[in-house]
């Protein structure tokens, strides 16, 4: 009896596969394809985001509240450590003081709770990462959105404390919505670099308050650099400037607060701005999607 050859017979198991349309199980899509994929899950991201907002403070008596009071009570104890102590407010009344106090510590909050957020995103998440298919980068950009959603939440209480210091609504907040959409971009680029980094090594989540407690006293969360640097050499006091956490802050203090003018800008600080905002956003979307195949194994 003769045997009829197979027509697959030779074939290796790639060619089988190329024959088939058969794929690797969670292989890495292109970028393209990624970034559709990503587009099509936006209600997801939306829907995630908010969830988690409203989860965050459930078990708070207090609830959603705690969103405005725990950055509020932050900048209060700022306040009487340095502005009442160690006379940070030099060259600034309290006027201009205090509600440059608080835009900072709420908009450095934006981008450290998108850090820490972000870093977890993928180790903290892997039930869900294992038992779902859908694009890894939907969980950084959504925990990136919650801080948001918390931000314009408690920008309610930044625009009474500016309002109660005399800095009324004028033609310059309208900067505010270019200042949150590049913060915003930075921050999720950041959100995509350490959710890569902490999905492989989850002690970077007790490592990184650290670093942005660093991060925080180094951007001039609690004084002015350009007053508190007068006298230090001027590459010293640009380095400083250009650092993409007090860049946003300055912008938004710039765009808030009536005594805080251009003088206390680095030169060419949007297109600094815009800079840090494409290119950590760039590079970390393509960052975080090199190793999309990679989430939740092993």
């Amino acid at each position: 009896m003769t045997t009829v050859p197979s027509p697959d017979e030779g074939l290796t198991a790639a060619g089988l596969a190329a024959k088939y349309g058969l794929a690797v199980s969670g292989a890495r899509p292109s970028l393209a394809e990624y970034v559709r994929q990503l587009w099509g899950r936006r209600h997801f991201i939306l829907a995630f985001s908010q969830a988690k907002l409203t989860a965050q403070y459930s078990q708070a008596k207090l609830g959603q509240l705690w969103q405005v009071a725990t950055p509020l009570l932050n900048a209060a104890v700022y306040y009487f450590i340095f502005g009442v102590i160690l006379h940070a407010s030099r060259g600034m009344s309290p006027d201009v003081y205090i509600p440059f106090l608080v835009t900072g510590v709420f908009v450095f909050t934006f981008t450290q709770s998108s850090v820490m957020t972000g870093v977890r995103a993928i180790s903290g998440n892997l039930g869900l990462v294992r038992a779902l298919h859908f694009p890894r980068a939907a969980l950084p950009v959504s925990f990136s959105l919650q801080q948001l959603q918390q931000l314009l939440f408690s920008m309610i209480v930044m625009f009474i404390v500016t309002i109660a210091f005399g800095s009324y609504p004028g033609p310059s907040w309208l900067l505010i919505v270019p200042v949150l959409v590049l913060q915003f971009l930075f921050n999720t680029g950041l959100a995509l670099i350490v959710a890569r980094l902490g999905a492989k090594t989850p002690d970077l989540a007790q490592l990184m308050p650290f670093v942005l407690r660093t991060w925080m006293y180094a951007s001039g969360v609690m004084f002015s650099i350009s007053k508190m640097m007068a006298g230090r050499p001027e590459w010293v006091v640009r380095m400083l400037q250009v650092n993409p956490a007090a860049v946003y802050m300055d912008l938004m203090r710039f765009a808030l607060i009536d005594g805080y003018d251009a003088s206390n800008l680095p030169p060419h600080v949007w297109a600094i701005a815009l800079f840090w905002a494409l290119v950590v956003f760039a590079g970390g979307f393509v960052y975080f999607w090199k190793a999309e195949e990679r989430y939740g194994r092993g």
